[in-house]
């Protein structure tokens, strides 16, 4: 059975390692901030200039004027601070931001990113997400395997506009958690009651399937 956008949203979390700086690009990404393991003390940033996002809020705790970079409002955790998008950047080009967990229209085996348009359709423009790929090593997308006609979005080579080029070593779908290296998707973990042929005949790109692979669990 294919993740829900909760779902995604707790395994991405998983990912999260102690002391981490990390920025939650716009849809499944900043529902991670609800999903902190416990333990784990991490600092999320956004790039409208909020370091120390903390998870959605309550009816009573809602502020109009507190927002993330997807405008959508946020909480402040303990120690956060407020800054110019300016700083925000700064910090991003800078390399301080250990991991960044963004959305993507398609992924290639190559490492390739397509994730801010769709010729043809209207765009609120590119974003942070050029110099989130670009100023960070470690990036793990989230998104739906497959198109919402069924078409794969882990591809041989992206068809739409690229967002950053061999810069992706993991995706989390719906289905499947896949590393990308010598250019080849590599499963690692399947979602709970998916088979490896389902996740195979999805998968456009070379995939290389491992003797075993393990179903995801849920902390």
């Amino acid at each position: 059975m294919a993740l829900t956008r909760e779902q995604l949203a707790q395994r991405v979390a998983q990912e999260f390692q102690d002391g981490y700086y990390i920025n939650l690009g716009i849809g499944i990404p900043t529902l991670a901030a609800n999903y902190l393991p416990k333990g784990v003390e991490v600092m999320l940033q956004s790039e409208n200039g909020l370091l120390g996002m903390g998870p959605f809020p309550s009816e009573d705790e809602v502020d109009s004027d507190l927002i993330n970079a997807g405008k959508q409002t946020v909480t402040m955790a303990s120690g956060a601070s407020l800054f110019s998008s300016a700083d925000s950047f700064a910090m991003i080009r800078g390399g301080h931001v250990d991991l960044t967990v963004l959305g993507a229209f398609e992924v290639d085996c190559q490492g390739n990113i397509a994730s801010y348009m769709i010729p043809g359709k209207l765009i609120k423009g590119m974003g942070g997400a050029m110099d989130l790929v670009a100023g960070a090593d470690n990036i793990i997308v989230t998104m739906t395997h497959a198109s919402k006609h069924g078409e794969s979005k882990l591809l041989s080579e992206c068809t739409l506009p690229l967002t950053g080029k061999s810069c992706i070593k993991r995706v989390l779908t719906d289905l499947a958690l896949l590393d990308i290296a010598d250019e080849k998707f590599i499963l690692r973990e399947r979602a709970p009651g998916v088979s490896v042929e389902e996740i195979v005949n999805l998968t456009v790109g070379e995939l290389v399937v491992p003797e075993h692979v393990p179903e995801m669990t849920f902390v």
